[in-house]
């Protein structure tokens, strides 16, 4: 520990001497905003939209969704102030990190024990994405149609999950959605998964209802969340566009912190995710744009299919984990402050080991960036070191390096670059100094962490088109590329 701390001290006076030899910073301008004022949300979609069959003729069809925010929801539903928003977005933030430091430290598992005994056309479309409310789910979720004909409602998309489920009827114990729980006794295309089957053998834990030979699925989350029910295969609708014989699981006992989205929607790597099954149908690729609600009214959204991808995006290889195959691994091997590398912050802080433990990965439903404490009070200090000329302010809540900017409508902050391996991404100053209260409290939104895990959280990723393309197995970060 003393050796540690000895390190540490000498990686500052470093890094002070480096700013002290270098004439001049390189700096960002940060505009301030207050925390977003939740807005009406839309009209939801109808339930039916006109159809298009997936056949091998039908062309190529780009799409877009309105977006809401949960925020919104939550806001017309409570009359929770800006601030007490926030509070509990942070709230929800740390359970969702936790789930994941669980499952990756071999603490967790997305699954647990099974309730019951064992036993191609090519096409682009995009979905609205709404930032999320189920804390071991992810932060956004989108509107979607399910069965046939389809019934529109909320689902949550989650690129730390795999397994795509919704509540069904009949209930054993289902939350409170936003929608009606689906009914898949009114739908003319669910199919029942046989036990034997190779999409139930693909579950981390299956079973089977022998009397009926209908697979059973049961996936738990880290933060005590979980669904059990049947797995079956149904017709997804995206405003029209449907997409047939998703495998998916149908809840009849769905209890934890899911509560108003309908199900989830799994963005993972594995192989029962929803980008794996329909991976020839839209080239294995998708993408997200996730705005800063602060400071824009543009619309988040997410895209699959060949238009995912951007020109301007720059691109790092996908690092695969064979210990836990979910989640999208990445190689950082270092990051600069005001233009000037943080010593101390290399690649190996980062690597894998044998036992498939560390590593970094990109998440959609972690809001704030952990890095391994290390590389996190590496640069700390250096952010802290360039941006001495601010007023200090107490901490926030997970945040230990907060400023009051009060009187001020815009301030030059250190830059912020992280350097993945081939690709290097400059942050926006607001994706990393953010208000925390309507006192013009600002903090930096990184945070430590003791698991060697370190999460790319949707703060750090806010106005990036960031792409996932599995065909070249490799992950792009496209800035400005929202609209």
């Amino acid at each position: 520990m003393k050796t540690l701390s000895n390190s540490l001290l000498l990686l500052s006076f470093l890094f002070l001497l480096t700013f002290s030899l270098t004439t001049s910073l390189d700096l960002h301008t940060l505009t301030l905003h207050s925390l977003p004022k939740p807005a009406s949300l839309g009209p939801p979609e109808p339930n039916s939209w006109p159809a298009q069959e997936e056949t091998e003729t039908t062309a190529t069809l780009e799409l877009s969704l309105t977006l809401d925010h949960i925020d919104d929801a939550l806001a017309a539903s409570s009359g929770l102030s800006s601030e007490e928003l926030f509070s509990l977005r942070l709230d929800r933030d740390a359970a969702r990190a936790n789930s994941i430091f669980a499952r990756a430290d071999g603490l967790g598992s997305s699954s647990s024990s099974s309730l019951y005994k064992r036993g191609n056309s090519s096409r682009d479309f995009s979905s609205s994405v709404v930032s999320g409310l189920a804390q071991g789910s992810g932060e956004y979720f989108t509107r979607l149609g399910v069965g046939t004909p389809p019934r529109y409602m909320y689902m949550v998309l989650d690129t730390g999950s795999d397994v795509v489920w919704i509540q069904c009827l009949p209930c054993k114990k289902c939350y409170d959605q936003t929608d009606r729980i689906f009914n898949p006794a009114q739908s003319g295309s669910f199919r029942s998964i046989p036990c034997r089957s190779k999409a139930c053998n693909l579950l981390d834990q299956s079973g089977c209802i022998r009397r009926a030979n209908k697979c059973a699925y049961q996936v738990s989350y880290g933060d005590g969340s979980f669904t059990i029910g049947e797995f079956a295969s149904e017709t997804m609708t995206f405003r029209g566009v449907k997409v047939q014989n998703v495998a998916l699981g149908c809840g009849h006992d769905n209890e934890g912190l899911f509560v108003g989205a309908a199900g989830l929607l799994g963005l993972g790597r594995g192989k029962l995710s929803f980008p794996t099954q329909t991976g020839t149908r839209f080239g294995q690729k998708f993408s997200y744009c996730l705005v800063d609600r602060s400071a824009s009214s543009k619309p988040s959204s997410v895209v699959f299919g060949g238009s995912s991808v951007s020109r301007t995006a720059v691109f790092t290889p996908l690092i695969s984990n064979p210990k836990l195959d979910t989640f999208y691994y990445v190689e950082l091997v270092g990051i600069s402050v005001g233009g000037t590398r943080v010593p101390g912050i290399t690649g190996e802080l980062f690597k894998i080991d044998r036992t498939g433990s560390g590593g970094v990965i990109v998440d959609s439903g972690t809001s704030v960036t952990r890095l391994t404490r290390p590389a996190y009070l590496a640069l700390r200090d250096a952010f802290r070191t360039g941006a001495s000329s601010l007023k200090s302010a107490p901490g926030f809540s997970l945040f230990d390096t907060c400023f009051d900017l009060s009187g001020k409508t815009e301030v030059r902050v250190p830059t912020v670059v992280m350097h993945f391996r081939g690709a290097d991404v400059s942050l926006p100053a607001n994706n990393y100094l953010i208000p925390v209260d309507t006192s013009s409290r600002f903090c930096f939104a990184f945070a430590g962490t003791m698991s060697g895990l370190s999460i790319i959280g949707n703060i750090q990723q806010q106005g990036f088109r960031v792409v996932f393309d599995m065909t070249q197995r490799r992950v792009g970060f496209a800035p400005g590329a929202c609209s």
